[in-house]
């Protein structure tokens, strides 16, 4: 943990936060800026900036927290769906750089869009980006 994350914070219990779950790995607190009633944010105890330094079992620990909560968030909040999102770099939205995931329960009227413009490559740029993607992977 590192002395001015906020998150490492809040694990430590040095700022309030609405916790509603905690095992050895991993803790689980309502976001204090929700998109809608019930967004956790899903957080490994250990500070870790960015989801691919995370050791293999924090990884596990961590997934298997957001798999465990995700429905039973969408059962208590009488959600329609859910997304379940992580943020990498501050190109990818993140503001806390401390690893995590959010849940956030999805309501069929709700006002949230995921809104990217999108495009349509053709198969050989795929077969281009698959090929740059296969050699980075080794």
């Amino acid at each position: 943990m590192t002395g001015d994350c906020i998150f490492c914070k809040i694990i430590r219990g040095e700022i309030p936060s609405v916790k509603i779950y905690e095992d050895e790995n991993v803790v689980a607190f309502l976001d204090i800026y929700p998109i809608n009633p019930g967004h956790t944010l899903v957080v490994p105890k250990r500070h870790v900036e960015y989801l691919h330094e995370l050791k293999d079992d924090e990884a596990a620990a961590l997934i298997n927290a957001v798999k465990k909560l995700a429905p039973r968030i969408v059962e208590a909040m009488g959600a329609d769906g859910y997304n379940v999102v992580t943020n990498n770099g501050r190109a990818a939205g993140q503001v806390i750089f401390h690893v995590h995931f959010h849940i956030v329960p999805r309501f069929e009227d709700d006002k949230c869009r995921f809104d990217c413009e999108r495009s349509k490559p053709s198969m050989e740029e795929l077969e281009k980006v698959g090929e740059q993607i296969r050699r980075a992977i080794g």
